[in-house]
């Protein structure tokens, strides 16, 4: 045990790096995740309104479009 603590002292840049780098990963694939989730919901919910009539085919279809439009920006 003591090793691997002379080891990650004698390394102590590097390490830091690697677990900024491994940080940095893991919150921008749990971002995504959530993302992701988000617009797969917000489709339901225009797909739910437009099935109760609350909203028009062509409404619901403009509102995803403008989400794809902020996405490219």
């Amino acid at each position: 045990m003591e090793a691997i603590f002379e080891a990650v002292a004698d390394n102590f840049p590097g390490v830091l790096i690697a677990g900024g780098v491994v940080a940095i990963v893991l919150i921008k694939s749990v971002a995504s995740t959530a993302r992701s989730v988000s617009r797969e919901r917000t489709r339901r919910e225009i797909a739910a309104y437009i099935a109760e009539g609350t909203m028009t085919p062509e409404q619901g279809e403009r509102l995803m479009r403008a989400g794809r439009a902020e996405e490219s920006a």
